[in-house]
């Protein structure tokens, strides 16, 4: 399940870059590698869980597939929160470095 899910948010950000890949002001190639790079993980996880369970990985109990759900959620947030983090730090726009200095008058 953990797998599906950053697959499918790897997809969707890759599809989303794509879109407006030539200015690529908001580093969403960045999120691209982040859950490529989770997916990546995910595979080789489930490649070893396989290899050490054979046809019973295929049939999980559901309150793993429950947990596994909430595992793959966790990681597309803490991926969305690591590129929130570089984008404020990257600013692309300069809104925050405008918002810091901006004169009270």
């Amino acid at each position: 399940m953990t797998l599906l899910i950053t697959v499918f948010a790897a997809v969707i950000s890759t599809v989303i870059w794509y879109m407006g890949a030539p200015k690529s002001e908001m580093k969403i190639g960045m999120l691209c590698w982040i859950y490529w790079g989770a997916s990546l993980m995910w595979l080789v996880d489930a490649i070893f869980e396989y290899a050490e369970l054979h046809a019973e990985y295929f049939t999980p109990a559901p309150a793993d597939m429950l947990n596994d759900f909430y595992l793959g959620l966790s990681v597309v947030a803490l991926g969305l929160v690591i590129w929130l983090v570089i984008l404020l730090v990257k600013d692309p726009k300069g809104v925050v470095k405008a918002a810091l200095f901006r004169k009270k008058s």
